[in-house]
């Protein structure tokens, strides 16, 4: 048909239109105007027509249930979306423009006001413009025009490619602060500037969907489903080159300017993390430049983070320990005490951190090294160098303080341990065992929560040589004793942030009555 010359973007004009009028005159000056008329059936109308000026215009009648499309403000906005960078002007209407009074012809007046054209569209974006031929404030205020409510970025890639495929567009590194709750449609797609979709999970790797900004080309199939874009041997290269762009520029900023990258690693971390976790071949490239923050703010790179815990941190096995905290302030008592001996704690309190440390101890076998939340255990167990401690309690006073213990617990989930250890380590210790605890973390984050009928269990494990044990043991008032208990059993539970609820006012109250 006719209509089928004209292509399938133009036939959609009647998913809103009764009648669509088409006028046209050729750039021949001998050639007739001609004019065309459809309701969208298999019928029109065509023959000539008066027009005089070169140029076609469309007219769209539009029906009862595409008046919408009649408000300005409607116009306005889809002109915008798909509109704002086609490389020919589109005028909407005309504004208003105020000229000096030496540009008017009233030189009377100081100023004159005059009706232009409303061009509403940039035909030459940033991002098909040479990089050379843009500073920095030029990428800034293209990503204000994209995003005006946003905060700036934090760098910019220019990705200009012409073989083997065509390949244009700017990604920016936005500030993500630790969280990938995020929207994943700031990626707008373009084919020679005309907008397609901010959907773009099949033709960027899905860790970048984090990034904001544009890519343009026309060599990605647009009328086929997902699953085949995700074969398409096209789409796979410019997949690849996107992530091999990304990969390069970070690796570039941290050999450059390694503390400027250390003060970005709280915003691009967890893309990084993101990439590693689901791209082998950005890991590769990555475990270069990933970095791993401790507790006091320094910044170790893997390699450089294994020398430095080496020496201290190996258990008797051979096998290196990682310490870290998930949360620096709740955990402090436990990060305060394997500071006094010389251990560095990491901070990995990162979303997707359960499942990263997963993969570096898949990935870093051959290292013997592995991760250890820094209240897993006490410090004796969690690096066990096999050295023994005596306790100075007597096996019937052992029995005595674990059936106290017990009683003061009183939980199918909790196991008591007596453990001799220093006298200057904690009177009470609670820990959680490290895989039942990853587990939830990891299933939590994928959306499942597979972990969640898992018991919350943990250990009270008594330090039998701290002084508070044996005093309490040497009390002859048998109230006073189970109060002492309690208060400890308390404490340790108050340390973890597992003290709620009527036990924690219980535990006010008593406290203030000890005084």
């Amino acid at each position: 048909t006719v209509i089928g010359h004209f292509g399938l973007g133009f036939y959609s004009a009647f998913m809103v239109a009764d009648t669509v009028e088409i006028n046209t005159k050729s750039w021949q000056a001998d050639m007739p105007a001609t004019k065309w008329v459809s309701d969208g059936g298999l019928e029109y109308e065509i023959g000539e027509s008066e027009k005089s000026e070169r140029g076609t215009d469309i007219t769209l009648h539009i029906g009862e249930e595409g008046v919408d499309y009649l408000e300005e403000h409607k116009i306005s906005e889809l002109l915008n979306k798909y509109c704002r960078f086609l490389p020919v002007q589109i005028q909407f209407g005309t504004t208003q423009q105020t000229i000096e009074a030496e540009e008017s012809e009233d030189e009377t007046a100081e100023k004159a006001t005059i009706e232009v054209p409303n061009i509403i569209n940039d035909t030459k974006p940033a991002w098909t413009k040479r990089p050379n031929d843009l500073t920095e404030e030029d990428y800034i205020s293209f990503y204000r025009q994209l995003y005006p409510a946003s905060e700036d970025p934090l760098f910019w890639i220019h990705l200009n490619v012409d073989y083997p495929f065509k390949l244009t567009g700017i990604l920016y590194f936005p500030k993500l602060r630790n969280n990938l709750e995020i929207r994943k449609d700031k990626i707008q797609l373009y084919c020679n500037q005309v907008f397609v979709t901010d959907h773009v999970e099949q033709i960027v790797p899905e860790f970048l969907t984090l990034l904001h900004g544009v890519i343009d080309s026309a060599d990605i199939p647009l009328n086929v489903s997902r699953s085949y874009l995700q074969s398409d041997p096209e789409v796979k290269k410019i997949n690849r080159h996107i992530t091999k762009k990304v990969a390069g520029k970070l690796d570039e900023m941290f050999r450059q300017d390694r503390k400027a990258f250390e003060d970005k690693w709280e915003h691009t971390g967890i893309l990084i993390k993101y990439g590693m976790l689901s791209e082998d071949k950005f890991y590769d490239k990555a475990v270069k430049f990933c970095l791993y923050e401790t507790v006091d703010n320094q910044f170790f790179t893997f390699d450089e983070m294994l020398e430095s815990i080496k020496e201290k941190q190996t258990d008797k096995d051979g096998k290196t320990v990682a310490l870290y905290t998930t949360d620096a302030d709740e955990q402090h008592s436990y990060i305060a005490a394997a500071q006094d001996r010389g251990y560095e704690v990491l901070k990995l309190d990162a979303t997707l951190d359960s499942h990263f440390i997963n993969l570096l101890e898949q990935k870093m076998a051959d290292k013997n090294i592995s991760f250890k939340r820094v209240d897993a255990e006490t410090l004796d167990k969690l690096i066990d160098k096999d050295e023994k401690i005596e306790s100075v309690l007597s096996e019937e006073q052992e029995t005595k303080v674990k059936e106290w213990f017990e009683t003061a617990s009183n939980s199918e989930n909790t196991t008591i341990l007596l453990q001799a250890m220093s006298p200057n380590d904690n009177a009470v210790v609670i820990t959680r065992p490290e895989f039942i605890r990853r587990m939830k973390d990891m299933s939590v984050l994928g959306g499942q929560n597979y972990a969640s009928s898992l018991p919350d269990m943990y250990s009270i494990i008594v330090n039998t040589n701290h002084s508070v044990i044996t005093k309490t043991l040497e009390l002859e008032n048998e109230e006073i004793q189970q109060k002492t208990i309690k208060q400890l059993h308390d404490l340790a539970l108050l340390q973890q942030g597992m003290l709620k609820g009527e036990a924690l006012t219980n535990f006010v109250k008593r406290s203030v009555n000890m005084l």
